[in-house]
């Protein structure tokens, strides 16, 4: 319908929120304990295979449909403008793209999400601080298990002073296993008095 941006209004209203951030619910937190500390994290939907979250985020990545992470962050990040524990966010930085990946596709599916936040927020949005120094195969088709066993994410920081001392935001998509976000984090760490927060579209 003419009023209608992004998705149909039936659409919208069968998206499977998970709410995490207005409930104050600690899962997402919890599943990364002993293996990275985090603040406080969350994620605007549910993942399901064939479901509609699984058709937006493809939509996102494959088919060149960046209003979608305009979409998703906009929605996100008012909510998030409105809970506490995201009021002192400093700066969002998205998980990067090896530079080959970028290349081919030709931008990063979280960045317009992450910037939407940021300006929600009033932070600064960083794209050169963490950077993806190994080219992965897609983890598309892989199941869980070869995920976490197949998985070899590596990434370096680059001009680190910038976020010394701050509080970030670091977005990516989807939450699967939760390997990349704990390999980004994990680099991360090495910047002193460092505080992580975690924000994604989707969690499986």
């Amino acid at each position: 319908m003419d009023n209608e941006k992004y998705l149909c209004t039936n659409c919208r209203h069968s998206l499977p929120l998970t709410n995490y951030h207005l409930n104050r619910d600690p899962f997402i937190s919890k599943s990364f304990y002993g293996r990275a500390k985090i603040e406080t994290g969350t994620a605007l939907l549910h993942f399901e295979k064939k479901g509609i979250t699984q058709q937006l985020i493809h939509q996102l990545k494959y088919k060149e449909q960046q209003q979608i992470g305009i979409f998703l962050g906009t929605w996100l990040g008012t909510e998030l403008s409105n809970c506490e524990a995201y009021s002192n966010i400093d700066i969002v930085i998205p998980v990067p793209l090896h530079k080959k990946k970028l290349r081919s596709r030709g931008y990063n599916q979280v960045a317009k999400f992450g910037k939407e936040i940021a300006t929600a927020l009033q932070a600064d949005y960083i794209d050169n601080v963490l950077l993806k120094v190994t080219n992965t195969s897609s983890q598309v088709t892989k199941n869980r298990f070869s995920r976490w066993t197949g998985k070899n994410d590596s990434f370096a920081l680059n001009n680190a002073q910038q976020i010394v001392g701050k509080h970030i935001l670091l977005v990516d998509d989807i939450i699967t296993t939760g390997a990349t976000l704990e390999a980004c984090m994990q680099e991360l760490n090495k910047v002193e008095n460092l505080k992580i927060s975690i924000a994604t579209m989707a969690i499986a």
